[in-house]
């Protein structure tokens, strides 16, 4: 195959998806343009700040990239490029740029409320509850896993205690000068922006420039060694303080700034392939239909192609945490719902043009990460990128665009970690407060846990604790769980689309998908489990098989409620017309 031919085609169908399909959504729905949205009419210079539009589409991307597009399409690789890209393609625009656009789109109509409220509006408060706990249970295990992934890439040890040396241990440090020098150009770029008006074009060329100063300031000068452990409590200091302060001060523009990366990222991948190609140096190796002897072994994943294809490809196809990003954060920022469109529904395609840009990474480099080469799946990203760069500009361009695509990788990781810190604290206070209630107005519980430092400061100790004590023996469900809060989005946003009698039918076999394919990967897990436990006496075995009963059992309870509520919605329309 081709992997130029396989890149600009996907472009194409993904354009026009964004352009025909995002379009018939935006009127099937009624997105208005001169309707008001929540960061407007509730602005308070903290959560509801409306952004500009490029700035939002900045905060949203990074948010929801992290590693996700690069790690799941190269860990399916192994099932074959065909499946992984149909996957991309279809599950991008019918699945994830729905689930997305339709997760915004009815916050946006009930005050920036997270997708809780949404189901407390349509299917009770129990209902929300349910979702609220396993989310912010979600949260914390995202919380804890991304935290260790940025100690793991500023520390002078692993987790596991051992010493790093040598070419890793520099840029190990670099990442950290880089990244912390980040937030300080983010925070001058936010105050130019939103407290002196500067222009964002001209604030935007500047805040680039700086990009590479710092980068090349990290790459020589890089003073800060702390062992992972201490990197940890460091970074649980950070998101406490970023997570509650104004929007306008770090998110937005950090955010915004990290997303040049992120096109940077993309377009080096574009001219990676297409110039390897183009120089006759363009090996893609991937098989059509995949290699079963590999399964499991170096950086691919285990099990059969039906489930375990749609929760490894997560992020580049369908991801339930871009959900809670669109009704968290995303919809409080939003300056008019025409951007719901570009901001969500463009957003998830554009990360899909990730995912295929990492399946030409792996053709690339198929032999090496079939024989155990790469340790990771950001090294095969990193790596096959590099190696095509390399093979038409030289070795000195390799290992700078190597070093270049660890560190954006980085960059996604911090910015992800941090809006799901903030996502969690909006749970929990949904959690103890009655709906548009402040944790001023409340009593008991409700006022303590609902201060918004109280709600953050019990999220990150909680997901620190986890990071260092063995989020690890969890972390097998996550896949599971995430594509099941997808499962959830899309029944949320269905039941909430039906009873404004608004055409949801487009999410029909989405959610009813989606669901299947998580009962079926949890109940794997579940019988997995069992037998590594008959086996080998793991304890760990039985607790993750209990999680996972738990997780089919909360999916067939809110799954029959959303059926009763679709049911009733449907039965009330009929009983209307023969009215």
């Amino acid at each position: 195959m081709n992997a130029a031919v396989l890149l600009i085609v996907s472009i194409a169908i993904l354009a026009c998806g964004y352009v025909f399909y995002g379009g018939w959504l935006a009127k099937q729905w009624g997105v208005d343009p001169k309707r008001k949205t929540p960061a407007h009419e509730l602005e308070d210079g903290m959560d509801y700040v409306p952004a500009k539009t490029p700035v939002l589409m900045g905060h949203h991307f990074s948010s929801i990239a992290g590693a996700g597009p690069i790690n799941g399409p190269i860990q399916a690789a192994v099932f074959g490029w065909v499946p992984v890209l149909l996957w991309v393609l279809i599950g991008g625009i019918f699945f994830g740029g729905v689930h997305d656009f339709g997760a915004l789109f009815a916050s946006l109509r009930n005050k920036g409320q997270s997708i809780g409220e949404i189901i407390d509006n349509s299917m009770g408060k129990k209902s929300k509850r349910l979702f609220l706990t396993f989310g912010y249970l979600t949260l914390l295990l995202v919380v804890a896993a991304f935290a260790s992934i940025v100690a793991s890439t500023f520390g002078t040890t692993t987790a596991a205690g051992v010493a790093v040396e040598g070419a890793t241990l520099a840029a190990n440090e670099s990442t950290a000068m880089i990244s912390f020098l980040f937030i300080a150009l983010a925070i001058v770029f936010g105050f130019f922006v939103y407290r002196k008006n500067a222009p964002i074009g001209i604030a935007s060329i500047f805040g680039v420039l700086g990009i590479v100063a710092i980068v090349a300031v990290g790459l020589k000068f890089h003073p800060i060694a702390l062992t992972y452990n201490t990197w940890m409590i460091v970074i649980g200091a950070y998101i406490l303080v970023a997570s509650v302060t104004p929007v306008w001060i770090l998110l937005q523009p950090r955010d915004y700034l990290s997303s040049f990366l992120l096109y940077f990222m993309i377009a080096a991948g574009v001219i990676a392939v297409i110039g390897a190609v183009v120089t006759g140096n363009g090996n893609f190796s991937v098989p059509a239909f995949g290699d079963a002897a590999l399964k499991g072994t170096g950086v691919f994943t285990t099990g059969t192609m039906f489930p375990a294809l749609f929760v490894t490809i997560a992020c580049g196809a369908i991801s339930g945490f871009h959900s809670l990003v669109s009704s968290g954060t995303t919809a409080k920022q939003l300056d008019n719902e025409k951007d719901a469109k570009p901001v969500a529904f463009g957003s998830m395609l554009i990360e899909c043009v990730v995912a295929v840009i990492s399946l030409c990474a792996i053709g690339f480099v198929w032999v090496s990460a079939s024989d155990g080469t790469y340790a990771s799946p950001t090294q095969v990203f990193a790596g096959g990128l590099s190696a095509m760069i390399g093979s038409f500009a030289g070795e000195g361009a390799q290992s700078v665009m190597y070093q270049m695509l660890i560190l954006a990788v980085s960059v996604f990781c911090l910015t992800s970690l941090d809006t799901a810190t903030r996502l969690a604290r909006y749970m929990l206070q949904e959690f103890v407060l009655e709906n548009g209630q402040s944790y001023k107005d409340a009593k008991g519980i409700g006022r303590i846990v609902g201060n918004p430092i109280v709600a953050t400061a019990i999220t990150v100790v909680l997901g620190v604790a986890l990071g260092l004590t063995g989020y690890t023996k969890i972390w097998p469900l996550f896949g599971a769980a995430n594509q099941l809060l997808a499962a959830l989005g899309l029944i949320a946003v269905c039941t909430w689309l039906g009873q404004a009698g608004k055409n949801n039918k487009m999410f029909f076999v989405p959610m009813v998908f989606m669901l299947v394919v998580t009962i079926v990967s949890l109940v794997q897990t579940i019988i997995a489990k069992v037998k590594a436990f008959n086996a080998t006496g793991d304890v760990w075995a039985v607790i993750q098989a209990a999680i996972a009963v738990l997780l089919v059992s909360l999916s067939l309870v809110l799954a029959h409620t959303a059926f009763k509520t679709l049911k009733a919605q449907h039965d009330a329309k009929k009983n209307k017309k023969a009215a």
